[in-house]
């Protein structure tokens, strides 16, 4: 009885334990380890957090495809002696009055009227048999607070096929921007970002195209931009010292930038030769801001800090080694003795000359031929891993003569190669033409799509970007500046009729260039050339 007794009360004991152990509110949960399946990642990680209701993960409608209907007839070789037995029609359905009712069509599926407006997360993949390869996602019209983006943020950074990320009138904030910013590294194949209808306060969209984010193309259109978020802008595209190695396409249509943000826009296109697509459709910007950038395209002069900077990039591109540490081969020989002695060595060195010949004929069969080998072996261990602009540095340095193995393989003197191959190539360094006091460098040749209809352009400023097209066309024609100008402008719904002398030169000007025009496509825009 006593074993009993004690067997059932051990057993009372345990459930006792692990419901003190589930209900106990302060023991932290472990935390949870994303695996790349945004559907079983992001219901789990809602349920952690508590939330009311958590949103579905559907795909995205595509429009439904069509398929001939398969033919009755039999294959020739089956079934020779039977005929095929149509399938029974359906009775058709009648209304309480009588009258035939017709059936739903098969193209699309029927749902709640409520379960349209129900927050939900779209996507597409690229194989829907495998759940981790999302490489689309879409939100549209739902609130996305702090602690929803830092859901998404965890996601995000394991999904390693994501894309493009679209969020449309989502109510994001300063912060909300700022955390999605925060994760755009992780995102290594990230290319697209579309995050329209969301009216920000702060305006920092900017924080969206750091140094290291990997955005190719930045959409915010009907964002409430003003000139303060389009200064931070035009400051992240490119300054004096740095520029944006990563953005090429730039949506701002429908926002709220004046003649004062095109101008910072503009500073910022002054340095940068990244941006292939700019469009300033259905803003405010007038006469001021269409020359700004008709003088960014054409050609413009250098401020006084740009000068010093053009300064100092020509100066450390004539001497690369002035910025630089004196090689560690260097400081080896200065160890040994004072920098007085090193000017007295050259006494030993003809010492040494002099003695080489006496050295040779004593031993002209073996060492003689030792030191043969060991030239020959040491070229041939110099050939193998080293690069062509290793050798042509070591060919340099041996034609000076005395040349010794320490210094013939310096690491030190690839270094400006390789600084001078980097993303950024600075346009200050380009050739400048000096004309009425003042240094004038060549201007932006790489944007090619410019969209400025539907602003307050008056003849002016439309006379202004003409005349840049025109310095593109002819004065910059065969010159050094990388890039082929832009080919496609739209300037439509402005200040100036379409009949006006310098709409009808710009047409002309701009026609042959546009390759939609010549294919007769649409363009992305869904609107016409000028």
């Amino acid at each position: 009885m006593g074993k009993k007794v004690e067997k059932s009360m051990k057993g009372d004991k345990n459930p006792s334990a692990v419901s003190q152990d589930e209900e106990d509110p302060n023991k932290t949960p472990e935390p949870y380890n994303c695996t790349g399946n945004f559907q079983q990642d992001f219901t789990e990680l809602c349920r952690r957090n508590n939330m009311a209701s958590i949103p579905n993960v559907i795909h995205r409608a595509r429009v439904p495809t069509f398929s001939a209907p398969e033919s009755s007839k039999p294959e020739k070789g089956k079934d020779k002696g039977k005929q095929a037995v149509p399938e029974p029609e359906p009775e058709p359905e009648l209304d309480p009055e009588g009258e035939l009712v017709d059936p739903p069509p098969k193209t699309y599926t029927v749902k709640d009227k409520f379960e349209y407006f129900k927050p939900s997360v779209q996507v597409e993949m690229e194989n829907y048999d495998k759940p981790d390869t999302v490489s689309e996602m879409f939100v549209r019209g739902w609130k996305i607070d702090d602690q929803m983006m830092n859901t998404f943020k965890q996601c995000w950074s394991v999904m390693e096929k994501l894309h493009t990320i679209n969020l449309w009138n989502v109510g994001l904030t300063g912060e909300t921007v700022s955390i999605m910013a925060s994760t755009l590294t992780s995102i290594a194949n990230l290319r697209t970002l579309i995050l329209d209808g969301n009216a920000v306060k702060e305006e920092n969209w900017h924080e969206l195209i750091h140094d290291d984010s990997p955005v190719q193309n930045l959409s915010v259109r009907h964002c409430c931009i003003t000139d303060k978020g389009a200064a931070k802008l035009g400051e992240a595209l490119g300054t004096v010292k740095r520029a944006n190695t990563k953005l090429i396409s730039l949506n701002l249509s429908g926002n709220r930038i004046t003649d004062e943000g095109v101008v910072h826009l503009g500073n910022g296109l002054r340095m940068n030769r990244t941006l292939m697509s700019l469009s300033l459709a259905s803003n405010q910007v007038g006469d001021k801001g269409a020359s700004k950038i008709g003088e960014v395209l054409s050609r413009f002069p250098l401020s006084h800090e740009e000068v010093v900077e053009r300064r100092r990039q020509k100066s450390t591109m004539s001497s690369p080694d002035r910025l630089k540490t004196p090689p560690p081969s260097r400081r080896a020989d200065s160890k040994d003795r004072p920098g007085s002695v090193r000017s007295s060595s050259q006494h030993d060195r003809v010492d040494k000359t002099k003695q080489k010949p006496s050295a040779k004929k004593k031993d002209e069969k073996g060492k003689g031929k030792e030191e043969l080998d060991k030239s020959k072996g040491g070229k041939k261990e110099e050939k193998a891993p080293a690069k062509k602009a290793s050798i042509a540095a070591d060919t340099k340095t041996a034609g000076k003569g005395k040349g010794k193995g320490k210094e013939k393989g310096k690491p030190t003197q690839q270094e400006p190669e390789d600084m001078g191959g980097s993303d950024f190539v600075n346009p200050l360094t380009d050739e400048a033409d000096f004309i009425d006091g003042q240094l004038f460098v060549a201007g932006n040749r790489v944007l090619i799509n410019l969209n400025l209809s539907r602003n307050e352009i008056g003849e002016p400023g439309m006379a202004a970007l003409l005349k840049a097209m025109q310095y593109q066309t002819t004065l910059l024609h065969g010159s050094k500046a990388g890039g082929t100008g832009l080919m496609r402008i739209c300037v439509l719904k402005n200040k100036i009729a379409p009949e006006h002398d310098t709409m009808k030169k710009l047409n002309e000007l701009m026609l042959p260039k546009d390759p939609y025009a010549k294919g007769g496509a649409q363009t992305p825009d869904g609107e016409s050339t000028t």
